[in-house]
Parts: C-alpha cells; sequence; structure tokens
C-alpha cells in the first residue's frame, strides 16, 4: 500500500493559445514544473489503485476469493543454448556493435549471426529459433554493458552527444513553404501548404472539437529503412506520430484572427535511424517559418534513452533505433527554448526515480537548445510574406447584420463579386460578429475584393440625374435591377425600354435585356425609401421621344388670314343659342389625353400576371388614367 508508484507511460501536449497566456503572465511549464508535476501526480495514482483494491476486497467478502486464471510460460532460449551462444559468438557480435554507421553494422551483426547459427546446428537440431533468439539476448547484453561501463554507445558516441545536424530550405520551387531537417541517419522532408479557411478539416467524434485547422500528416515509407513494401493508408504508428508532432507545434501557432490560413504540413522520411517523430518536429517548424506562418518561438524535439543496470541509471540522448529496442526508456520531449509542448515517455522498468526523470529532462533541454540554434542560424524568424505561388488571404469582422447584404438573394452578389475579382470569398460568424475571409493568388485581386465589400458595408449614395455604367443583376416581369454601384442597384422599369427595341412594343423583359449585361443609365428619381428610378442614358437616351431630354417640336405658326375676319363670320350668337342643353358641360367633358404612372403601369402588370386579384388588387389601371377603381363589393 506504502509502496512507491511506478509511472509505466506519459503523454501530454500543450493547448493553442498557451502562449498568450504565457505572455500574460501564466507560469511556463518547464522542466522543473513537469517534473514536480509528474511526482505529485503519483498521489492521485495510487488513490486510484486504492479503489479498485476496495473494489477486489468487496467482491471476495460477497463472493468469496478469486481464482487466479492459470497461464504457462514460455522462454525464447534454454540456458544450455545461451551459455553456447555466448561461448562462440560474444568477441564477433561485440565487433559487429562497435560500427558506427547502420548499414554495415547490420550487415556485420548478420554475418556473425549466421556463423553462430551454422556451428551450432549440427549440436541443436531443430532449435534454430532458440539460437537467433540467443543470439538477439546477447547483444542486448553487450550493447548495454558498454553503455554502463565504457559510457559509449553503439555509434561510439558519448552518452549525451548528438549527431550531426544539419537544415535546408525551399527544396520546391511550387511549394508554399519546404524544409529538409537531417539527424545523423534521419531525414525527414516536410512541406507546408496553407488554404483558405474553409479547407479546414471536418471533426466527427465524441470530442467537442468540430474542426481541425492545423493538420500535420506523417508518412514512413519502405525504402526509409532500406526495404521495399507496400505504400498504402497510414497505419496506426504513423497517425500516432503525427499527432504527437502536431500537439508540439500547436501552442505555438498563431490564431485564425492573426493568420487566417488552414495550415496543413506533410512529413516524409526519407531515412531513418531514431526518432523520425522529433525530426519531423524540428523540420515542421522550419517549413512553417519558410512558408510565412508567424509562429510564436521556434519548436525543437529530441528522442531520450535510459539503460538500468546493475542499479545504475544512464540518461542517453538522441538514441538510435537499436537503443531504443534493447534500452529500458523511449522518452520524447519537444518544446520552444523556455517552455515544453508536448511529451511522450514509456519505460520497460518498474518505476522511475523522480532525481533520474528530471536529470533526463534537463539533459533533454540542453540537446533541444542545441537544435533550435541550427534552426534559427538556418532561419532566425519566420518570413513576413508568405510565397508567391501561396494564396494570399485577408479577413475582415463586419457586422452580423450585414452578412445578407454581402452574400446576396441566393448568393448572387457574393459570386458575382468571385467572378469579377477573381477572389475566393468565405463568410461565417460566431453568433455575434461576422467574419469575411478574401483569398486569392494575385494580391490585386483580394485588394479589390476587399474595396467592394467595404463599400457594400457603407455604399454611396447616387445623385438624381447622374449618369452611371451599370450591369444588369436581376431580371422582374416588370423590369430590370441595375447595379450602378456596389451595393446600389436601381430599378429600369420596361415602360422605359422602349428604345432598347426600336421604340417598338416590349413582351418580355428578357427579350432586350440579358443578366450581366452592361448598360449606361441616369437616375430618375429617389424615393425616401431608397428605391431608385433609371432610365437609359447614352445613345438611347430619348430614343423614343418621350424623354424629358428630348426637345417638344414647335408648334406651327397660325396664320389668322385663313379663318377670315370677324365680319366675314356673322354676328356671334347669343349663349342660349349655342346647342343649349345638348352640349355636354365643360366640367364633365371626358378627357381625351391619359395620363401614365409608374404605380399604374406596375400594378397593371401584377393583374395581367396574377389575375384579378379582387377587392385588395391593383388600385391603378392604365385604361382609367391613373384613378383609382372603387373597391369591389364583397361576395356574400
Amino acid at each position: 500500500m506504502d509502496s512507491d508508484i511506478a509511472i509505466m507511460m506519459v503523454e501530454a501536449g500543450g493547448t493553442e493559445g498557451s502562449f498568450v497566456k504565457y505572455e500574460d503572465g501564466a507560469p511556463k511549464v518547464s522542466e522543473d514544473v513537469l517534473a514536480e508535476g509528474l511526482e505529485q501526480s503519483k498521489l492521485w495514482i495510487r488513490e486510484a489503485i486504492n479503489l479498485q483494491r476496495d473494489l477486489v476486497k468487496a467482491y471476495v467478502a460477497e463472493r468469496g476469493p478469486i481464482e487466479p486464471i492459470a497461464y504457462q510460460t514460455f522462454a525464447d532460449y534454454e540456458d544450455d543454448v545461451y551459455a553456447r551462444v555466448e561461448s562462440l559468438g560474444e568477441d564477433a557480435l561485440s565487433e559487429a556493435n562497435k560500427l558506427s554507421e547502420k548499414q554495415p553494422r547490420a550487415e556485420a551483426l548478420a554475418a556473425a549471426t549466421a556463423s553462430i547459427m551454422e556451428q551450432l546446428s549440427g549440436e541443436f537440431p531443430n532449435r534454430s529459433s532458440e539460437v537467433k533468439a540467443a543470439v538477439k539476448s546477447m547483444t542486448k547484453k553487450l550493447v548495454r554493458r558498454r553503455i554502463v561501463d565504457e559510457g559509449l554507445r553503439i555509434d561510439g558516441r558519448s552518452v549525451n552527444e548528438i549527431r550531426p545536424l544539419s537544415a535546408e530550405l525551399d527544396l520546391f520551387p511550387m511549394t508554399h513553404g519546404s524544409a529538409l531537417f537531417q539527424r545523423g541517419e534521419t531525414q525527414v522532408v516536410n512541406v507546408t501548404t496553407l488554404g483558405m479557411p474553409r479547407m479546414r478539416q471536418q471533426i466527427d467524434s465524441i470530442t467537442p472539437d468540430e474542426f481541425r485547422r492545423y493538420m500535420h500528416h506523417y508518412n514512413f515509407p519502405p525504402y526509409s529503412t532500406g526495404e521495399t513494401g507496400r505504400v498504402g493508408a497510414p497505419k496506426r504508428r504513423e497517425v500516432g506520430h503525427g499527432m504527437l508532432a502536431e500537439r508540439a507545434l500547436i501552442p505555438v501557432l498563431p490564431s485564425e484572427q492573426e493568420f487566417a490560413y488552414t495550415l496543413r504540413v506533410v512529413s516524409d522520411v526519407m531515412q531513418s535511424n531514431g526518432s523520425t517523430s522529433m525530426a519531423s518536429v524540428c523540420g515542421s517548424t522550419l517549413s512553417l517559418m519558410a512558408a510565412g506562418v508567424p509562429i510564436k518561438a521556434p519548436v525543437a524535439g529530441i528522442a531520450m534513452g535510459l539503460v538500468y543496470d546493475g542499479g545504475k541509471y544512464v540518461t542517453l540522448t538522441d538514441i538510435l533505433g537499436a537503443e531504443d529496442a534493447f534500452g529500458d526508456m523511449d522518452f520524447k520531449v519537444a518544446g520552444t527554448a523556455d517552455a515544453v509542448t508536448a511529451l511522450q515517455l514509456d519505460t520497460k522498468i518498474d518505476g522511475l526515480p523522480a532525481d533520474v526523470l528530471s536529470k533526463a529532462l534537463h539533459q533533454a533541454k540542453e540537446a533541444r537548445l542545441t537544435i533550435l540554434k541550427v534552426i534559427t542560424d538556418t532561419i532566425p524568424e519566420p518570413r513576413s510574406q508568405v510565397a508567391e505561388v501561396a494564396p494570399k488571404i485577408v479577413s475582415m469582422e463586419i457586422p452580423i447584420d450585414k452578412i445578407g447584404e454581402v452574400i446576396g438573394p441566393k448568393g448572387k452578389v457574393i459570386n458575382t463579386l468571385q467572378q469579377e475579382t477573381g477572389a475566393d470569398i468565405a463568410v461565417d460568424d460566431d453568433g455575434v460578429v461576422g467574419t469575411v475571409t478574401i483569398g486569392a493568388k494575385d494580391g490585386r485581386a483580394v485588394e479589390e475584393a476587399r474595396r467592394r465589400i467595404a463599400l457594400i458595408l457603407d455604399p454611396p449614395t447616387a445623385e438624381v440625374g447622374a449618369i452611371y455604367q451599370g450591369r444588369v443583376v436581376n431580371i422582374a416581369k416588370f423590369g430590370a435591377f441595375i447595379s450602378i454601384m456596389p451595393g446600389r442597384d436601381g430599378l429600369l422599369h420596361i415602360s422605359k425600354m422602349g428604345p432598347l427595341n426600336d421604340g417598338k412594343r416590349i413582351g418580355q423583359v428578357e427579350d432586350v435585356v440579358e443578366l450581366g449585361q452592361a448598360l449606361e443609365v441616369r437616375v430618375d428619381d429617389i424615393d425616401p425609401q431608397g428605391k431608385v428610378s433609371l432610365s437609359l442614358a447614352g445613345e438611347f437616351a430619348g430614343a423614343d421621344g418621350n424623354s424629358s431630354d428630348s426637345p417638344r417640336p414647335a408648334r406651327a405658326p397660325r396664320d389668322n388670314n385663313d379663318r377670315g375676319g370677324r365680319d366675314d363670320r356673322g354676328p356671334r350668337p347669343e349663349r342660349s343659342d349655342r346647342g343649349g342643353s345638348d352640349r355636354p358641360s365643360r366640367d364633365h367633358a371626358p378627357n381625351p389625353a391619359k395620363s401614365s404612372a409608374f404605380e399604374a403601369a406596375f400594378e397593371a402588370e401584377l393583374a395581367g400576371e396574377f389575375g384579378d386579384l379582387g377587392p385588395e388588387g391593383p388600385a391603378f389601371s392604365a385604361d382609367d388614367g391613373g384613378a383609382r377603381r372603387p373597391p369591389r363589393p364583397r361576395r356574400r
């Protein structure tokens, strides 16, 4: 009950916005904080174990003792086989393990193993698998003993020495950001791609996260280890390594308000000999900075190992693949110069003393700082501009009640903006404020789209009498709506379209205009609600003779001599003799001239389209000179 708790596995990562909290004064997760946190966690692990023990006691008290499940163990080899392998092959295996390069060492070990198996084939017939297992166990013993006794590792390095490091940028001209990171025989190529916000990945899981804005994909093809094999969907190992590298970089990524792009990083392992996941972290930092992503700080990662033999703990920096297999701990830690962003630890021994873990963390920090210097020497800070081939993206906040105006009916406004500017426009909102994101390969297209959206949000005012070059944006039965400026449309009524048909009657608006057609129009009137009435201008102005600009024909002078003088016409009759009551009164004389009004034409159009609308139908008719018709009595 009071024995120490053995922590076998730890997996942790920073959260988005961690560095914003650090800037506000929150304490950073340093190596000391992390070691203390792991030590404090043992208290709660012990409580969980005690609860499980209490559950077992309650079960036994109620149902009796639990019968243990019978099982049988099998050894990989017997002691007699191991003794013969040790006597015959210890020297050959020891010499092979001193070769520093992976491929020659593997070939030497394979030759020594084949020689031992050939010598013992007659002595241990049908036990070749035991011989091979004994050779592997002997190799592990030699490697561990050399590390503990001599402080030398398989490739001849000291326990805290890092393999040679190198970094390169801009490997591929048409990518948004690319980098190569190499540590010894481990080599990873990273490519960063910038996309529009709508390209983020949608998550369908039990977690509250709905989208992933940053995606890290890790590929480990067979050729990276000198093998052949099928290259297909990523397996469990590849998914896990990619997620570890992703968690390491999430804390330093800029927010969507600071950098509106969706980010995808792909790590392709070219060659592998130890900790390709941490090499992916380093390569990702390089490619993100090369792509112009303003990360808060560079991130580097390192893989640590541990050998425990004879009561002695030895921590290894930058472990090889063989040291991972033969050691007692695989410990990966990533972070910036002063904070840890991701941690993964698994041990093969029972328990890890706090002082040993703290020493391993500080030794990892020394290695991390060395790698960070290589990164910052290659690229000191993120580039100020994205690549020429990358899309240019800007975002702007708009009032949520203006979203409909930007999108337009059935998306007509936003679609027109995208077609005319060539920019990709996305509109989103969080329930409080709207966000418009504009992206295009050409920065001029982005600026033009932003200018037009700004005019929609704060449209200019049209002037009566002014002439505008407009474009048909919508067609109705009674006329066409013309966009005369961003965010401002006007109606060109069908009654004013005669010049477009040589003055002839127009059956349908579609016969003379079409969507997108450019027309020069004049603003005739703007009503109190802001509705704009238009007429044709330019070459069509006054072509039908009804335009206000058309001069009225001069009236011919009347020749009074044709009428004769008053004396020739006889005396004027008395008023009572001029027709009497048979002549209609002047007050009730019919008016042969029919006045036209916009309302009359509009309501006549509605009546022609929908029929008689009843007592609430059109109030005007073209036949009644614009006079309002009396309401019909309701039918009972």
